[in-house]
């Protein structure tokens, strides 16, 4: 009876050697893990009414992703260090006029509207979410994430982690194209 006993921790460790293998193998697969399984994904951008970070007067609401056009919803704030890492590409793709919108996410407003005077404004419009209530219906896990919104206000992806030359070019470029292009046939 004794004996059997002894074999219970090892038992108990071959377990975690498989779960960890399993996870090693599922990753060397090709599955990115910054890239998040999201609810969200294929449905419209949730109902919110926030202030807007440049206007606190005005009141921002889910018909800003309606432009007719893709967009990225870009999640940031100045306590994130990856933000200011991913700030200087955002800018280079709003001069390529690529539209964004900023979700200012658990910060201060003051030390926002410094950061974009300092650091340049790469977004059209920035909604101020100092709460974290749309950032929470977002299902936004931290800053900074970037969502792929087409023209009416779906959302085509989502990426955790920072925007950079390669993200772009690896997981966002084609999409936002061909949304552009099956959203311009809609209109002709």
């Amino acid at each position: 009876m004794n004996n059997k006993k002894l074999f219970v921790p090892l038992f108990a460790f071959l377990g975690l050697v498989l779960v960890f293998a399993w996870q090693l193998v599922r990753n060397s697969a090709g599955e990115d893990p910054k890239t998040l399984e999201s609810a969200l994904v294929g449905k419209p951008v949730p109902h919110f009414e926030l202030p807007s970070l440049q206007d606190g007067e005005q009141a921002l609401t889910e018909a800003i992703f309606q432009q007719g056009k893709p967009l990225l919803l870009n999640v940031w704030a100045t306590w994130c260090p990856t933000c200011y890492a991913e700030h200087q590409y955002l800018n280079q793709l709003a001069k390529q006029d690529i539209t964004i919108v900023g979700i200012n996410y658990k910060d201060d407003p003051s030390k926002a509207a410094q950061w974009l005077k300092n650091l340049g404004n790469p977004y059209q419009q920035n909604i101020l979410d100092q709460k974290g209530m749309l950032g929470l219906d977002l299902g936004v896990y931290g800053a900074p994430e970037t969502f792929l919104i087409d023209c009416q206000g779906v959302i085509r992806y989502r990426y955790a982690g920072d925007m950079n030359e390669t993200v772009w070019q690896e997981k966002f470029k084609s999409l936002f194209e061909k949304i552009q292009r099956e959203e311009s046939a809609c209109k002709s």
